[in-house]
């Protein structure tokens, strides 16, 4: 439960569910202001937060981007049922590998990558475009159970060509081949984010090799079978081999390259530039793009069938999930709610709620419900981010946009233990001195109050 939706709840006759899980509003989750809002942070247009540190990472090539990983590794663990690694591959490439691990089939693997080094400043288009896709690809799938196992690999040190670049998936291929590791499938994203003639085509480049032309069958299935704006599929076969795909397929892995349209031409005209900035991406081009490629993994990675959406009537909070065992929580004291293990449950006073669904070998906790009988206006999803969630020192807070903020932290008794007032987009909370436990973060401005679970470890 690391994220908090807060809804205001006014005493009428209303339904509303608070997050869908079929795979067309798992696409739909893909949110072109959250894509934009990481690809400015990513290339330096705005200032970010990466470890406690006010930074702007403006600049990721090979020798200079030990903040760029930082910021992605960070990025990952703020996500549930996420496990992160730094791969160091020599003495300074260094791949940041996250894993999704399948309910039913862990040793099926899906690779969704990307290469996060540039040859110059910004390099929004290439290749932040690919990397902040696989981001926001996991942080909407790893909210739900999956049967197979997917990986998000971000690639250092592609720069260079297939001849002397490459090497961050050179290295993880060659590895995963000496172990065996049965990787069904690799796409890899690299430059997603320009349409120069708004003619929406974009590229999948392929070759004869292993069950890559099957890949791009089933990609082109996905596609058919949702809807993806004006998105117009070329396939090229044979593919280039100048990106992180080429590793996998020589050794002899299924792998695709996904992205805008070189075979028209029509690829960026700012490629290996500083002028390749965030204002040159084409931003419901690229989004649409995205969200294809999370229908292909969420379809790959075979949703388990747990419905973890809670519908609202009135004051009275049900489980959409038919068939599962339920425990009703009170996320203000992470503690479950005695005799709650019906699938509906009415709150009798103000508070945060969300209940916890087992089926089978799954289990997933639905989103906090903030419910505030006396109307009183929330934050809305995404308005405010917190992270890393657990945390160990320097607790994070960004927000969409600059108000006066109070923050209060307190302890699951109701014990005010930090106070702290801002008026910036981004701020920092120092827990170091905290112990370890469970606290609630509750931010006010004039207008609007939320209050978000905090885990210090």
């Amino acid at each position: 439960m690391k994220k908090n939706i807060t809804i205001a709840i006014i005493l009428l006759i209303f339904s509303f569910s608070s997050y869908s899980q079929s795979i067309t509003d798992i696409i739909n989750e893909v949110s072109i202001d959250s894509l934009e809002f990481k690809i400015k942070e990513f290339t330096g247009e705005q200032s970010t937060i990466v470890n406690g540190n006010t930074v702007t990472i403006r600049n990721r090539q090979q020798a200079n981007n030990d903040v760029a990983a930082a910021y992605l590794k960070q990025r990952f663990e703020g996500m549930d049922n996420i496990s992160v690694a730094e791969q160091n591959f020599n003495s300074r490439g260094k791949n940041i590998i996250a894993t999704q691990l399948g309910k039913t089939n862990p040793d099926d693997i899906y690779i969704v990558c990307a290469h996060y080094d540039t040859v110059a400043d910004y390099c929004a288009d290439d290749n932040a475009s690919g990397t902040i896709a696989v981001l926001e690809i996991a942080r909407i799938l790893s909210t739900q159970c999956l049967d197979n196992t997917i990986i998000y690999a971000l690639w250092d040190e592609e720069e260079g060509g297939p001849t002397n670049g490459l090497a961050g998936s050179r290295y993880y291929a060659n590895q995963a081949s000496n172990n065996g590791d049965n990787i069904l499938g690799v796409l890899n994203i690299d430059m997603m984010g320009y349409d120069g003639n708004d003619d929406n085509k974009f590229d999948i480049d392929v070759q004869n090799i292993a069950g890559s032309v099957a890949m791009k069958n089933d990609i082109l299935s996905v596609f058919n079978s949702y809807s993806f704006g004006n998105l117009d599929p070329i396939t090229v076969n044979p593919g280039t081999p100048a990106s992180d795909h080429s590793s996998f397929w020589n050794e002899g892995y299924s792998a695709v390259l996904v992205g805008e349209s070189w075979e028209t031409n029509d690829q960026t005209p700012f490629y290996h530039s500083s002028r390749d900035r965030e204002a040159t991406i084409d931003m419901p081009y690229y989004t649409e793009l995205a969200k294809l490629v999370t229908a292909y993994m969420v379809t790959k990675g075979s949703l388990v069938s747990v419905d973890n959406t809670v519908s609202l009537s009135g004051n009275v909070l049900t489980a959409n999930e038919t068939a599962a065992n339920y425990q009703w929580i009170n996320c203000d004291t992470n503690s479950p709610i005695s005799g709650a293990t019906n699938q509906s449950y009415t709150p009798t006073s103000t508070g945060s709620y969300a209940v916890e669904l087992t089926s089978g070998t799954c289990t997933e906790v639905s989103k906090c419900f903030e419910i505030d009988l006396l109307g009183v206006n929330t934050f809305s999803a995404g308005e405010i981010n917190l992270y890393p969630n657990p945390v160990k020192t320097v607790l994070n807070i960004e927000m969409t946009a600059s108000k006066d903020y109070t923050f209060n932290i307190y302890d699951t008794g109701g014990k005010l233990i930090l106070k702290r007032e801002s008026s910036v987009l981004n701020s920092t909370l120092n827990l170091k001195d905290l112990s370890k436990g469970v606290y609630f973060l509750n931010v006010e401005t004039s207008e609007k109050s939320g209050t978000f679970k905090i885990i210090k470890e």
